[in-house]
């Protein structure tokens, strides 16, 4: 049976909305779930809109709906009505006449009858809550009031909280505004005398023409909340109102402005959130970032205990996936009664569309409306007010996951087209409070998270979601390779940090690309191994680049391009002491870049084999690999790569006990990275004259220069060689007898340590332990420790660290099979004993044979 020869009807004559929701649904042969997923609606709304528990729902609903059904004319308008009764209308004395059902109009504000306190303002506006986090835009707000602009608009997502701080300001601003503040709701469907005899009643007149005379040129403030209800009557009602009288105020509210000329728009933005990487250990700490404080003032309200320190992660995880909206924070917040923050993060996190109220009949402060409303509907409601260009444009940059630049916006849009320029765009979408602007840098715009999952959802549906994820990769890793090559040189911070900013989207990028577009993911993880090491992403980096370079999709890539992924791998594995998996490789990789001409690749392979080589004993020939790198920098003027071939040849010094030599390498690479502007390699240049210092025996200055680069290497971001300095320090320190600062080194070298390199911060750690025992006389302790040290070091081929703690194995145990070892181990090595280690064995062997012709 269709909608129009359904018998049940109300007393009216029509079709209660029940039943012909679902006689229009069935028509179109649509379950309820279908025609939720069509109209962008939950299908909550249409299940208790079909059994009668929705009375009055959103118009934007009821027209999502009609859409959604191809609904027009006489039906459209049968079906708005139905889910619209006409509502009483309040007389200006605020009283009814029994029958009278006018048609819908504005209504007055809940009115106080009260005064602002110490002033004489009447305030016909209800009492506000407390606000968290809105100090800032009350101040904005009231200053904008004080300007010589006749209305000032706040809009913004449904739930952002405008008539809020409407309310609040009204009450801030009460005082310079003596001729009364009070406000008028926008009813749907009001037209413009609506508007103005509502308006008209609160200010005290029952004629527009008396207002003026009322007011005697004493300012007076009207808020006229829910513009967007009626958008075209408001804008004629306040274009009236401001003429007949210019001390009128105008403070607006709605999803997007009045349009009046002259207007102050000022968006409402969401609170602020914990940043990601946030890891507070105690609620105050949280609760510094106004969405967390919201978050946590609405759980007191349902449960005794606040969070416990295991939930403040999941609490801060929880309101960056709300997006910092009030109205979905309190809504998480209140099923707190049942769940605790763990479980409503892993229950609602991928669902915070569908988080929804039963909205009273009435006014409701927080943007609400009668019926059942879901984040989703709200975004909806903003969402239809844009052009159906922009809305194909929000879909796209739906794909960005986190923040993003004009630039990398202008570059998704163009789709291989000519750029357009959006700013129009995003101040559009910033009036309707569907875009977050926060910070001074490139990288400040973003997307609510329930805008982003929405217009993800409506590219689902356009069958847009593939190709603009493939744009987005694209763009993202057109971006990398721009900003990688300034990974070295003085712009290494600012290029570290656009990476950093741009995080999420490089691992989404990479994700999509790796399945569905493999060259691309090439390209862009070929471009990422240094930035990984710096942050301490070696063995992820690795993981991608040996994925992608076994892709059969990538065996003709061009050979440049696999040879850069290749030797990136093989950077990447020297950071955990997986270098010789990647030898052959890099040597791959240096006859590709020979063939091609490729300078700077052939430079760079020649130094990563002689990272490589001595893991598998050949450390002449990786000095060859260095000075040959050497060689080729110096005949083309490359001063990054002389300074960086002479750092790698500095261990080979070491190597050899020629410190002096080591020294005055380690002076000429700082003085050619201060040329070149690498204050990175400047850093390296000072951890390793640091090292150099403490097996010269000077163990006070080794401590002073070491936590001067371990200072510099954690403002700078490189953990690898950051902890490899903080081992040096702790080292000297233990040798230094200076037990107690000793052990705080490491105590933080042991906790976070990664798998991949625990072999060497083991040794390095019970090396420390030894050296601190010896040093206080206890010779059993020591030797456990030294074995312990020698077990960690393994082979040590690579490593000087094996042959220290074996010499100091040796001084503590009177086992000779110790000096056989140590020797097997120097000649596998090539590592020499320094004065100051064969003045202690030679001492050792003496004493040993005095014993011996004793006994």
């Amino acid at each position: 049976m269709t909608p129009d020869h359904d018998p049940s009807r109300s007393p009216d004559g029509r079709t209660p909305l029940p039943d012909l929701l679902r006689g229009h649904r069935l028509a179109a042969g649509l379950t309820q779930a279908e025609l939720a997923g069509r109209a962008g609606v939950g299908v909550r709304t249409v299940r208790d809109l079909e059994r009668g528990r929705s009375a009055r729902p959103q118009r934007t609903t009821v027209d999502l709906l009609a859409d959604a059904l191809g609904l027009a004319g006489d039906a459209r308008q049968a079906f708005r009505a139905a889910a619209r009764p006409a509502p009483v209308v309040p007389r200006p004395g605020g009283r009814h006449l029994a029958g009278d059902v006018p048609r819908p109009a504005a209504r007055h504000l809940p009115v106080t009858g009260s005064a602002a306190p110490g002033f004489g303002t009447p305030i016909a506006l209800p009492q506000p809550g407390p606000l968290i986090g809105r100090d800032r835009d009350v101040a904005e707000v009231a200053a904008l009031l004080s300007a010589e602009r006749p209305v000032v608009s706040l809009v913004g997502l449904a739930g952002v909280g405008k008539t809020a701080l409407a309310l609040t300001v009204a009450y801030a601003v009460a005082a310079e505004h003596p001729a009364g503040v009070a406000g008028v709701l926008v009813g749907e469907g009001s037209d413009a005398a609506d508007v103005l005899a509502a308006s008209a009643a609160v200010l005290g007149v029952n004629r527009l023409a008396d207002l003026a005379c009322r007011l005697a040129g004493r300012p007076a403030l009207l808020i006229v909340d829910a513009v967007e209800r009626a958008p075209a009557p408001v804008a004629q009602a306040l274009r009236t109102l401001v003429a007949a009288a210019p001390a009128l105020r105008v403070l607006a509210t709605g999803r997007r402005p009045v349009g009046l000329p002259g207007e102050l728009v000022r968006p409402v933005a969401p609170l602020d959130v914990p940043p990601v990487g946030a890891a507070p250990a105690e609620p105050a700490e949280l609760v510094r970032w106004p969405a967390a404080a919201l978050f946590t003032a609405r759980l007191a309200q349902v449960r005794r205990e606040p969070p416990s320190p295991a939930e403040l992660p999941a609490l801060a995880a929880l309101v960056r996936r709300l997006g910092g909206l009030p109205l979905a924070i309190e809504l998480m917040a209140a099923r707190g009664r049942i769940l605790d923050v763990i479980e409503l993060l892993d229950r609602y996190g991928d669902r915070v569309l569908d988080l929804a109220t039963a909205g009273s009949p009435g006014w409701a402060p927080a943007d609400g409306a009668a019926g059942t409303v879901t984040l989703r509907e709200a975004v909806a409601t903003s969402y239809r007010l844009l052009a159906p260009e922009d809305r194909a444009a929000l879909r796209r940059l739906s794909a960005f996951r986190n923040r993003w630049s004009l630039e990398l916006a202008e570059e998704l849009l163009a789709d291989g087209g000519q750029h357009r320029d959006v700013v129009p765009l995003l101040d559009r979408l910033l009036e309707l409070g569907l875009l977050s602007v926060r910070g001074d840098g490139p990288f400040r715009f973003r997307l609510l998270d329930a805008v982003r999952d929405f217009a993800a959802e409506q590219a689902v549906g356009e069958g847009e979601l593939t190709r603009i994820r493939h744009r987005h990769a694209r763009v993202v890793t057109a971006m990398v390779v721009r900003v990688a090559p300034k990974l070295a040189g003085a712009d290494l911070p600012t290029a570290v940090h656009l990476l950093d900013e741009a995080t999420s989207d490089i691992t989404t990028a990479l994700t999509h690309a790796a399945a569905a577009d493999p060259l691309t993911a090439l390209r862009l993880a070929a471009a990422l191994p240094e930035w990984w090491r710096l942050r301490g992403r070696d063995v992820a980096g690795r993981h991608w680049l040996r994925r992608l370079l076994a892709d059969p999709r990538t065996a003709d890539a061009d050979p440049v391009l696999r040879a850069r992924a290749q030797l990136g791998s093989a950077q990447l594995a020297v950071e955990h002491d997986g270098g010789a998996e990647e030898l052959d490789a890099a040597r791959a990789a240096l006859v590709t870049f020979w063939d091609a001409g490729e300078v700077a690749g052939e430079v760079s392979a020649r130094l990563t084999l002689g990272a490589l080589l001595p893991a598998v004993g050949e450390h002449d020939e990786a000095r060859q690999q260095a000075e040959a790198a050497l060689e080729l920098a110096v005949r083309h003027d490359r001063l990054r790569d002389m300074a960086t071939a002479q750092a790698y040849l500095t261990w080979h010094d070491v190597r050899t006990g020629e410190l002096s030599g080591a020294r005055r390498r380690l002076a000429v690479v700082d003085r050619l990275a201060g040329q070149s502007g690498e204050q990175r390699l400047r850093l390296l240049a000072w951890a390793g004259l640091a090292e150099v210092t403490r097996l010269e025996g000077r163990y006070v200055d080794a401590v002073e220069q070491g936590r001067r680069a371990v200072a510099a290497l954690a403002e700078l971001g490189d953990p690898g060689h950051r902890r490899r300095v903080l081992g040096t320090v702790g080292l000297a320190l233990a040798q230094a007898g200076q037990a107690s600062e000793a052990l705080q080194v490491v105590a933080e070298l042991r906790p976070t340590r990664q798998e991949a390199t625990r072999r060497s911060e083991d040794a390095i750690c019970a090396l420390i332990e030894g050296h601190l025992a010896l040093h206080r006389g206890d010779r059993d302790l020591a030797t456990e420790w030294y074995a312990a040290a020698v077990d960690a070091a393994g082979d040590g081929r690579n490593r000087r660290d094996l042959i220290e703690a074996l010499v100091g194995l040796a001084a503590s145990t009177a086992d000779l099979a110790v000096l056989d070892r140590l020797d097997r181990a120097r000649q596998a090595s090539g590592i020499s004993l320094l004065p100051r280690e064969e003045t202690l064995l030679y001492a050792l062997v003496a004493h040993r044979g005095q014993l011996s012709r004793q006994s």
